[in-house]
């Protein structure tokens, strides 16, 4: 499902990713559209690639966020039904979490 999302969202310069995205389907895609693999690779590989380490320790940042967000049980159990209510809860939930 990575590549239908990658290509429905604006072209970024990198993808950061944890060892789940480790494909040589999607690290192909990734090399065509010039877009940098920030990837760790799993154990099973022979030759590793190499890795920004730099910039994937910047994907924490965003994993605390998830999980301060699923602390809200309306939006880790999607309680709305219109995508609307959700994004707008999704919206309140965000600032606050940023608030405090």
């Amino acid at each position: 499902m990575a590549l239908p999302l990658l290509q429905a969202a604006a072209r970024p310069r990198r993808l950061i990713a944890d060892k789940a995205y480790d494909a040589e389907s999607l690290r192909r895609w990734l090399k065509e559209g010039r877009i940098k693999a920030v990837i760790p690779s799993t154990a099973t590989r022979t030759v590793p690639y190499p890795l920004d380490r730099r910039a994937y320790k910047r994907r924490n940042v965003i994993e605390r966020l998830f999980c301060r967000l699923k602390n809200w049980r309306r939006l880790a159990t999607r309680y709305d039904r219109l995508a609307r209510n959700y994004l707008a809860s999704l919206a309140l939930v965000a600032a606050v979490a940023e608030w405090t």
